[in-house]
């Protein structure tokens, strides 16, 4: 026999496919991978970066759990940037940009090296079920293979189709071709499926570009990357650019729009509101003169940049012409358009929080097909979902994050909770708790939660509670540590704030916002039990100092998210008849039968659920 019977298919290799298959073969099921082409997995489909604005604390949140995403990302980087400094700290989020060939490398280097893990080149047409459950998937070569758990993450390929101008063909990206067969059988047994649609821009020779009329972007000077590991020095960094239109370039593009399948109905996908196509913007925003765009390196041994901002369907000759009447492009040469692409998704409503189908048990949804956009929060998804399948097969309890303890429980919960209307993707804003998940404690809330259930592995445990240890020392060291107001004061007025004329801590000095805590290291005694300049407590001393300067909201705000999440150890019946509850109102009687939530906390996040909804059922619960 070619195949013996695996615990969990994986099917999709990209971002949250290997994220899926790499955590359920650490955990020790017997994996098989499934991808259209090995030579394309983890393949960054458009922007070659990891991280940014709330991406940048999910990569550390999948690095603390174990995954492989933030490693990747620090061995393949070429440039760093922590966003939002000047911001308190729940906004600090860490971005790169990456080498896209050398990133895929890695992964795949990272992948076959995984014991338990097989992989198969071949397309995955249907999946097999029987008595409601999954148990195996037949291929496009006419192979039927056995497994005991499936998880789809078909990205971007289910019926995709790419759209440049009047010009449409099939396919999940540039080169590859769509996935048929899928989205079909689902629907016959009872899923629902919609559509949607994203795009990215011109692929730009940079042999072509004049940097000397853009505006130079650096790389910070400390690089503190996403693993919590042992991170490789980054002594280089290649600069991004950044670049506007204006007022003739948004009059060029507009002599394409009757041609863009945007506006002539050809699409009719909803395509992310926050990252919208250049011609939406100019579409959207039409008393704006200019937009910023950012050119970005592809990476270290290659001429090709990918120009952010610049997404488009319209004809390829629209967007040359356009893309020359940008200042330092007069003379601009392109390896590809930019592409709309349209493709399958199912409305999340239809899963669980451990992303298994209501439908099919051990069927399991992850990235894109769930409505999502971008790499981060599909690679989320898929390690939740390959941690949850294993357990599953286990006959293990199944491992669900709260709001209250990761980026990745906030978005989990939206998906299965809200639902989706347009491409979800994570921002701060989204999550009630930011102080709580910022991006320097990601192990502190979740490594020893994922130990437990044998993701992580004694060697990232080890590292987190040494860097717990000596956080815990350097805090009550500052506690202890006074300084004289001779020492100081020379400190406190460069720093622009008033001298002190007695003795303080150090840990109330450091109370002061125009304090940093490198302001005050050199206050510390001589003999320390722990050496801050060590590599694994690289950090330790920033994360004191938000620990004590913040320390009153971060209580406030754990106070809050223990006084909620009460709600949610409420638990709800699968089969209850909602509409025996007159007291509640029509359109929450509709949304509670149909999304069928498994605790009063998730009822309560519903759109369209009130709070005296919410007391209706608490009250018939008689709490």
């Amino acid at each position: 026999m070619l195949f013996e019977k695996y615990d969990v298919i994986v099917v999709g290799a990209g971002h949250a496919g290997s994220e899926a298959a790499a955590a359920a073969a650490n955990m020790g099921s017997k994996v098989l991978l499934i991808t259209m082409n090995l030579q394309t997995i983890a393949q960054m489909s458009c922007n070659p970066a990891m991280g940014g604005i709330a991406k940048g604390q999910i990569v550390r949140e999948i690095d603390a759990l174990g995954g492989y995403s933030g490693i990747v990302t620090d061995k393949t980087m070429i440039q760093f940037r922590m966003l939002n400094k000047s911001k308190g700290p729940a906004m600090w989020s860490p971005r790169a940009q990456n080498d896209r060939m050398q990133f895929a490398l890695e992964w795949r280097r990272m992948l076959e090296s995984t014991p338990n893990l097989d992989f198969w080149q071949d397309t995955v047409t249907s999946i097999i079920v029987k008595d409601n459950r999954v148990v195996g998937v037949r291929t496009g070569m006419g192979m039927e293979i056995q497994s005991s758990s499936v998880i789809l993450t078909n990205g971007t390929f289910l019926n995709g189709v790419i759209h440049i101008g009047e010009k449409s063909f099939g396919g999940g990206r540039m080169g590859d071709k769509a996935s048929t067969g899928i989205t079909e059988q689902l629907v016959q047994l009872g899923f629902r499926s919609s559509r949607m649609k994203t795009g990215t821009p011109v692929r730009i020779d940079g042999r072509t570009i004049d940097f000397s009329k853009l505006i130079e972007q650096k790389g910070d000077d400390k690089v503190e990357g996403f693993s919590f590991l042992k991170r490789p020095e980054l002594a280089f960094q290649k600069s991004c650019w950044m670049a506007y239109t204006s007022l003739k370039v948004h009059d060029t593009l507009r002599t394409g729009f009757h041609l863009s399948p945007m506006f002539s109905g050809r699409i009719e996908g909803v395509g992310p509101r926050y990252c919208p196509s250049i011609e939406d913007k100019i579409d959207r925003f039409a008393g704006k003169d200019a937009h910023q765009l950012f050119v970005e390196p592809e990476g270290w041994n290659t001429i090709e940049y990918y120009l952010n901002g610049f997404s488009s369907s319209l004809p390829d000759v629209v967007q040359v012409k356009a893309l020359r009447q940008i200042i330092g492009f007069e003379k601009a040469k392109i390896f590809r358009p930019g592409y709309a692409i349209e493709y399958d998704y199912f409305p999340p409503e239809q899963l669980q929080h451990t992303l298994e189908t209501k439908l099919i048990h051990h069927l399991y949804f992850a990235g894109q097909i769930n409505g999502t956009t971008g790499y981060e929060e599909a690679a989320a998804q898929g390690i939740m979902a390959g941690i949850n399948a294993h357990l599953k097969v286990n006959e293990s309890e199944p491992f669900i994050l709260s709001r209250a303890e990761a980026y990745i429980g906030v978005l989990i919960d939206d998906l299965i909770t809200k639902g989706v209307d347009e491409p979800y993707r994570m921002f701060t804003s989204r999550a009630e708790y930011r102080i709580l998940l910022r991006q320097d404690n990601a192990d502190a809330r979740l490594t020893k939660r994922s130990y437990e259930i044998g993701l992580a592995n004694l060697d990232r445990l080890d590292r987190y509670l040494s860097k717990e240890k000596t956080l815990g020392v350097l805090i009550e060291i500052l506690k202890k540590t006074s300084v004289e107001p001779d020492k100081m004061n020379g400190i406190l007025e460069r720093a622009g704030t008033n001298t002190i004329t007695q003795k303080q801590k150090l840990s109330t000095i450091l109370l002061r916002p125009q304090i940093s805590i490198y302001d005050i290291l050199e206050f510390l005694p001589d003999d320390m039990p722990i050496d801050l300049s060590a590599d694994e407590n690289r950090e330790i001393p920033e994360t004191a100092e938000i620990l004590i300067k913040y320390d009153g909201y971060i209580k406030k705000e754990r106070e809050l998210a223990d006084k909620l999440s009460r709600l949610d150890e409420v638990k709800l019946k699968q089969d209850f008849d909602y509409n025996s509850l007159q007291s509640l109102s029509y359109e929450a009687r509709e949304k509670l039968s149909k999304i069928k939530p498994t605790t009063l906390g998730q009822a309560s996040r519903m759109s369209g659920i009130s709070p005296s909804d919410v007391s209706v059922l608490a009250i018939f619960l008689g709490r």
